[in-house]
Formats: structure tokens, C-alpha cells, sequence
């Protein structure tokens, strides 16, 4: 009786399609991160940070642990960010980070780290980490109540 339980489980992941995750939907992901657009006319120009909340989409197939994604490898990809500065490459902060001792409070972007170029960069970091039956990454970044940037 066992085996036909199993069997029957296999048979709903397999007919299951593909399916979406949400993660952090109506309760983001929360980080909070320092940045600065180096080259902005504006404040951003100065070092700040924010208190960013991320969702994620996943759309994929399931696993055979019968989910589209473990939750904890999206989290995981995000909270690496979390207490830590983004800064653009050539951005003389790398230099000061470095010289205080603190380099690895530091993330350095090929890009300026704008909430949109967070949402690419999560997105490609998710599509390294997470199974090959994942077809569709969408990540949302809220910056600030009036700044979200995604898909």
C-alpha cells in the first residue's frame, strides 16, 4: 500500500504544471542597506540607506520535495544584502570601506545600486541558485512607500 501512496504522489507533482510561489507578497522580505547613486544631480548622491522590502515570484515546476522552490534559498539570496552597503564599482567608498576594516559590510555592483538594478541583480542571483525546473524569476524592490521597482 505504501508504494501505490507514492506512486500517487509522483503522479500529482508530475501533473501539477507549472505553478507559482509567492514570497513575501503581502509581507515582504525586509532588509535593511545603505547605498548611494554616485553620479545622481540629487540626495541620493549622499550615503543612505533604507529599509527595502522584496517579493519574489517564482513560476516553475514542482520538485520532487513538492514545492516550486525551497523558501529559505529565495530568503537566503536576499539577506545576503541585508546590513550591508551597495555601492557602484569605482565608487571611492570601496577604498574607504576598505581602509576602516569594514570591506565586508560592503557589495559591490557592476551598476549604480538603484532599486531597479537590485531587482535585475536578485533575479539573476536567484536564477544561478535555484533549480533548473524554474522557468520564471520576477523580484519586486521597494525602496521607499512611494519607489518600487520590479517587473
Amino acid at each position: 500500500m505504501a508504494e501505490g501512496i507514492s506512486d500517487e504522489r509522483s503522479d500529482v507533482i508530475a501533473a501539477a504544471g507549472k505553478r507559482e510561489l509567492v514570497v513575501g507578497g503581502d509581507r515582504p522580505i525586509r532588509i535593511s542597506a545603505g547605498h548611494r547613486i554616485m553620479h545622481h544631480e540629487g540626495k541620493c548622491r549622499r550615503p543612505h540607506g533604507h529599509n527595502y522590502e522584496i517579493s519574489v515570484r517564482v513560476v516553475g515546476e514542482l520538485t520532487e520535495a513538492g514545492w516550486v522552490v525551497d523558501k529559505g534559498d529565495v530568503t537566503d539570496a536576499i539577506d545576503d544584502w541585508d546590513h550591508r552597503f551597495l555601492v557602484e564599482e569605482g565608487d571611492p567608498l570601496v577604498e574607504a570601506f576598505e581602509t576602516s576594516g569594514d570591506a565586508d559590510a560592503l557589495v559591490v555592483l557592476g551598476e549604480p545600486p538603484t532599486a531597479e538594478v537590485m531587482a535585475v541583480i536578485l533575479e539573476q542571483r536567484l536564477a544561478e541558485r535555484l533549480p533548473d525546473t524554474v522557468s520564471e524569476i520576477d523580484v519586486t524592490v521597494r525602496e521607499t512607500g512611494e519607489l518600487a521597482a520590479g517587473p
